[in-house]
């Protein structure tokens, strides 16, 4: 089954023209949109990302800064530790790596928070490695078209990074995984697959054997409203928008439940996201 020429026709016509996708974008970029892009849509980073290399075009003038600054700078992008692995990111790269981001997928795994995915996209798509680059865009087209199969499973397994490497192609490998990133992004989506706007519908097997449905429990959206991850990002937007240290009475404010407050502060405390002043006052890490 050949999926190659008609996902990468695809893709020349219709690719979205993002900015860490661009000739001039540099390592340090496009390793900032991979971490931004987790869990995260591209609406959503593309504003972000854009201050955040203006602000910091290089991984040294990252490192130079305090981390609170880059949780501040990171808004409200979620999950914000990201920020603090960027920072250590980018402090790993100054100190190892002379400021210059590392090629090699062995290099990048070194780096703090760095995984597997991760590595792979930096190293395929800043340098030109052929390597398997799984996010869950391309594991969902490839458990569709090839494997028949609606999702693909929950955790990534050895038969799926077996089928993935027996389709990088010899040539341009950097552009087979981007594409089939894209079409599961925008054509063979989650919730409404567009499967007539699909270039591979007539060789797709979930397709051709009339989409049978998911085997496992349906999938859920995440709830928010009322979480500890809401409180937690409460408290860190009061921590963010101000110049200076907190009183405890302004993050009271911020949330009326106080066992949960207390908890949600403890975790930040925790995860290195809050540090607490004199005084009783906080801060973001310095």
């Amino acid at each position: 089954m050949t999926l190659h020429a008609p996902i990468l026709d695809w893709y020349a016509e219709h690719n979205r023209d993002l900015p860490w996708r661009r000739q001039e974008a540099t390592p340090w970029g496009i390793l900032v949109s991979e971490i931004m892009l987790q869990q995260t849509p591209v609406v959503r980073v593309l504003p972000i990302w854009e201050e955040w290399l203006a602000r910091w075009p290089t991984p040294e003038s990252l490192a130079k800064e305090a981390p609170g600054e880059a949780v501040r700078h990171w808004g409200r992008l979620g999950y914000p530790r990201r920020a603090l692995n960027l920072h250590a990111c980018a402090k790993a790269i100054t100190a190892d790596f002379d400021g210059t981001v590392p090629a090699t997928y062995d290099e990048l795994r070194t780096l703090p928070g760095i995984g597997d995915y991760t590595a792979a996209a930096v190293a395929s798509f800043a340098y030109g490695g052929r390597h398997v680059v799984l996010d869950t865009n391309v594991r969902r087209v490839l458990a569709r078209a090839v494997r028949g199969e609606e999702f693909p499973p929950t955790a990534t397994t050895a038969p799926e990074r077996k089928l993935a490497e027996s389709l990088i192609p010899a040539v341009d490998a950097p552009r087979w995984a981007v594409a089939v990133m894209e079409l599961g992004a925008l054509i063979c989506t989650a919730r409404a697959p567009r499967c007539a706007d699909c270039p591979v519908a007539g060789r797709c097997q979930w397709l051709l054997t009339g989409k049978p449905a998911h085997d496992g429990p349906p999938r859920r959206g995440q709830t928010y409203a009322g979480t500890d991850r809401q409180c937690r990002g409460a408290l860190l937007a009061v921590l963010r928008d101000s110049p200076g240290p907190v009183p405890k009475a302004a993050l009271d404010a911020a949330w009326s439940n106080a066992e949960q407050r207390e908890r949600a502060l403890d975790g930040l405390l925790t995860d290195g996201l809050a540090e607490l002043l004199d005084d009783d006052f906080y801060g973001l890490p310095t």
